[in-house]
């Protein structure tokens, strides 16, 4: 402690501050200005703007600005684009040559996975019969006549013609409303597409959203310098590693949310929230990420989804908790939610207004989501009140 107040410290961030920074801390943060660092720029974006300022130059980095903003979900702007400050670092990234922005279905491993497999790694929503079911998915393709390999090589989504694409999503809209999702749910299917044009065709690297979830596997999974170095230029033996890294990540998240589909009891709907019972069933290194897939398919979008898993090393259960953008429009704030929750029960957390995360003991759980649960009554309760 000592040792730093002596050193000038930058900290780059796009969290919610908490209290003042020191003297001697040069905090780098959009919500100090007004900017909103949930939707407008991700970390990654305000590394890359400083960088910028330092050497021009670095205008090759802004793709990887774009990874980061993508991988921290601020595609919340219309037809699933990046806004705001975000919109700089993309013109950017165009400009030098590296992006290209187009709109189309959005599916994981349009570029290189076959058509079937790449509707069965569909998590968001997850659609009970598709995600997960490669079986399923290639006789649900078969159902409406699209042509599944030419010349004895599968197809991916970047193989179909417009007319193709147009019969893939209506379909896929028609079955989501049989199995009860909203039509909204369905159009979040079709967005912004995000190529990064300077990598190879036919690799995961290429969709801007493909590489932000190589990246968030490799650091999920305790191996965040793999991550590092693909971001760093490394297409040979880390990339490689990266690979099998993001399938097994993938396997995991996915067994979990079919271990879910058998065991709804494990999401509980209280007064204010939801509240998803990970506890030793599933792995801490998955819970945000299901917990991000799970809040966008529950039945009343007015509730924040709180899941949590143990941590047994720490003796700790690891929080991630989730809102939605009408939730947050009246004024729910989660971050500072879960930061009040979470030091009333000995514990850490803090985060967005629209996302947050926390660890508080085990033996305080109950007390910690019962806190939540109030403290998400009583903003909803004061905003009725004030309106």
């Amino acid at each position: 402690g000592a040792k730093l107040e002596k050193k000038r410290i930058i900290i780059l961030d796009h969290h919610q501050p908490i209290g003042k920074a020191k003297e001697n801390f040069l905090h780098v943060n959009p919500h100090l200005f007004g900017i909103d660092g949930a939707r407008e720029i991700s970390s990654a974006g305000i590394s890359y703007l400083v960088a910028k300022l330092m050497d021009k130059k670095n205008i090759d980095l802004a793709h990887l600005a774009v990874v980061g903003a993508l991988g921290d979900l601020q595609d919340k702007y219309e037809g699933q684009s990046l806004g705001g400050l975000n919109n700089i670092i993309v013109k950017d990234s165009i400009e030098a040559g590296f992006l290209n922005v187009e709109t189309d279905i959005l599916l994981f491993g349009r570029e290189t996975r076959p058509l079937h497999k790449a509707l069965a790694y569909l998590t968001n929503p997850y659609i009970p019969g598709i995600s997960g079911e490669e079986d399923k998915c290639l006789a649900f393709l078969s159902s409406i006549n699209i042509n599944l390999k030419k010349d004895d090589r599968w197809r991916a989504l970047r193989d179909l013609s417009q007319e193709e694409k147009r019969k893939l999503f209506s379909a896929l809209h028609d079955y989501l409303i049989s199995k009860g999702f909203k039509s909204d749910i369905a159009m979040n299917l079709i967005g912004a597409v995000y190529t990064l044009v300077r990598e190879e065709p036919w690799t995961p690297l290429r969709d801007a959203r493909e590489f932000a979830l190589l990246l968030n596997a490799t650091g999920r999974m305790d191996v965040p310098g793999l991550g590092v170095a693909i971001c760093m230029g490394d297409r040979g033996k880390s990339y490689e590693e990266a690979l099998r890294t993001l399938d097994e990540y993938r396997q995991m998240v996915s067994k979990y949310l079919a271990w879910l589909n058998e065991n709804p009891d494990r999401i509980e709907e209280w007064e204010y929230i939801y509240v998803l019972h990970g506890e030793k069933d599933i792995d801490e290194k998955t819970i945000s990420t299901i917990s991000t897939i799970v809040s966008a398919s529950l039945p009343n979008p007015n509730k924040p989804l709180v899941a949590y898993s143990y941590m047994p090393r720490e003796k700790t259960i690891k929080i991630s908790a989730r809102a939605t953008d009408s939730l947050v429009r009246i004024g729910i704030n989660l971050g500072e939610i879960v930061r009040i929750a979470a030091e009333n029960c000995s514990g850490i957390g803090g985060g967005h207004d629209i996302a947050a995360g926390a660890q508080v003991p085990y033996e305080r759980k109950m007390e910690f989501l019962k806190c939540v649960n109030l403290l998400v009554g009583e903003n909803l309760m004061g905003e009725k009140n004030g309106g």
